[in-house]
């Protein structure tokens, strides 16, 4: 099963405001499952492709490198 995560969960995951996390939502900048209203469920491995694809470091092959 699926782990799945609030839009409360990831803002304090990533520091940010929740309507934030609704902005990346909305413009399909993060991948989410629209329960109603304003609820949304993100799932784990949604959260982390987001999380790999806003890093600012990797190398020539797109693999994570340690920070200098």
């Amino acid at each position: 099963m699926e782990n799945f995560y609030t839009c409360e969960e990831v803002a304090s995951r990533l520091g940010v405001k929740v309507t934030t996390v609704w902005s990346w939502i909305k413009t399909k900048k993060l991948p989410a499952i629209h329960i109603s209203g304003k609820y949304y469920r993100v799932v784990a491995l949604d959260l982390e492709a987001f999380e790999k694809s806003r890093r600012t470091v990797s190398d020539e092959n797109g693999n994570e490198t340690p920070e200098n």
